[in-house]
C-alpha cells in the first residue's frame, strides 16, 4: 500500500512512477513517440510495468516495453522481469533492462531499435497547480480513479540516430512526444488520439500539439462519460474538459471516422479523425490485462478552432496521429 507522503508526491509528479507500495491490480506505462524530421519513421516506445498480472491461475509481476511501427503496422511486446524495472516516483527516469528514458533522451536496445536519441529542446507538460495537477483536473486528486493519465511533454526536438533493421537511421530535427497512464485498469470504452505534426491552413502550427479522450469513467457506483481535450497552440494551451465545464456538442463514431465537437471558454474545436488500421498494443483492462488494442501512429485528423467571437484561430490538419478506439463504444456514447 502507497503511503501518505507517496501519495502525494504522485499527485504533484504524474511524470514520475506511482507503484511503489501497489503489490496487485496495477499497471504503469509512459507511451513515447519519435517521428522522424521527414515523418517517414514514426516509432511508439512503451515502457512500463504490471503488477498482479493474473496468469495460469497464479499472479506474477512482469516489466515490458511495447514497440509500435506506426508506419507498417507491426507491433512487438519485449517481456522483461519485474526486478529489470526501477522507476523513480519523483521524476521521469525509467530504466526497463537496458533500456534507459528520462529527460535528456532515450537509449534503447531492442530487436527493432537500438540506439540512442537525444532530447534538445524542453519538455512542455500539461501545467500542475495545487488544485489541478495535470491534465486530469482536480480529479487526479481522486485516489479511486480506476486509471490516471498524464501528459509529460506535448513536443520536444530530436538528435540521434537508431537502428532500424540494421540500417542507421537519423532522427535529427525529428519531433518527439510523452504522455502516460497508470491505475487499475484502462477504461471498457474509450477513444483516444494525439498528434503533434500540424499543418496549418489558418494559423501558425508550428509547435502545435492536441491530446483529446473520451472514455467511461467508474464513479461512485455509476459511470459517466467523461471527456479532455488539450490544444496547444500559438503559446498558450486550450482547454475542453469535463471538469471545466466545456459542452460536447456532437461525438459520432463509426468504422471510418470519429468526428467530435466541443464547445467552451476557449471557443469551439471541430475534430474529425479518419480511422486506419494500426498495430496491436497490450493493455490492463479488469478482464485482461493482456489484451489486444489496435493503435495507429498514421490517423489524419482534420481540426477548426473558433474563438467566441467567430474568428478562426486555426485550422488545418495533424498528421502522424495516435489514434485508438476501444471497447464498449455504444455504451459510451449512449452515456
Amino acid at each position: 500500500m502507497r503511503s501518505p507522503l507517496a501519495w502525494a508526491r504522485g499527485v504533484r509528479h504524474p511524470e514520475a512512477f506511482h507503484g511503489d507500495g501497489v503489490s496487485r491490480e496495477f499497471f504503469e506505462g509512459w507511451y513515447i513517440k519519435l517521428v522522424s524530421e521527414d515523418r517517414s519513421e514514426r516509432w511508439a516506445v512503451i515502457p512500463g510495468i504490471f503488477r498482479g498480472l493474473v496468469s495460469d491461475g497464479g499472479a506474477r509481476d512482469e516489466a515490458f516495453v511495447q514497440v509500435l511501427d506506426g508506419l507498417t503496422g507491426r507491433s512487438w511486446y519485449h517481456r522483461f522481469e519485474a526486478t529489470e524495472f526501477r522507476a523513480s516516483d519523483s521524476g521521469f527516469d525509467v530504466w526497463v533492462g537496458p533500456n534507459h528514458f528520462s529527460p535528456t533522451g532515450v537509449t534503447l536496445d531492442l530487436p527493432q531499435l537500438r540506439g540512442r536519441i537525444d532530447y534538445t529542446s524542453r519538455f512542455v507538460p500539461w501545467p500542475i497547480t495545487l488544485t489541478a495537477p495535470g491534465i486530469m483536473g482536480w480529479y487526479g486528486l481522486v485516489p479511486f480513479m480506476e486509471c490516471f493519465h498524464g501528459i509529460v511533454s506535448f513536443g520536444h526536438s530530436l538528435e540521434g540516430a537508431l537502428e532500424i533493421g540494421g540500417v542507421r537511421t537519423s532522427f535529427n530535427g525529428g519531433r518527439g512526444y510523452i504522455e502516460k497512464d497508470w491505475g487499475e485498469a484502462f477504461p471498457s470504452g474509450y477513444v483516444w488520439l494525439a498528434s503533434n505534426h500540424v499543418d496549418a491552413t489558418t494559423g501558425d502550427g508550428a509547435g502545435a500539439s492536441l491530446i483529446a479522450s473520451v472514455a467511461i469513467i467508474p464513479w461512485l457506483g455509476g459511470s459517466f462519460r467523461g471527456s479532455i481535450i488539450g490544444f496547444h497552440h500559438s503559446g498558450r494551451l486550450h482547454r475542453w474538459t469535463t471538469y471545466n465545464r466545456s459542452k460536447e456538442v456532437a461525438l459520432s463514431i463509426d468504422d471510418s471516422y470519429v468526428r467530435w465537437s466541443v464547445t467552451g471558454a476557449d471557443g469551439t474545436l471541430e475534430l474529425t479523425a479518419e480511422r486506419v488500421r494500426g498495430g496491436l498494443l497490450h493493455a490492463p483492462l479488469r478482464t485482461a490485462m493482456h489484451e489486444r488494442v489496435e493503435e495507429s501512429l498514421d490517423a489524419r485528423i482534420e481540426f477548426r478552432h473558433v474563438d467566441q467571437d467567430g474568428t478562426v484561430l486555426m485550422e488545418g490538419v495533424a498528421e502522424c496521429a495516435g489514434l485508438e478506439v476501444f471497447g464498449d463504444i455504444d455504451r459510451l456514447l449512449a452515456l
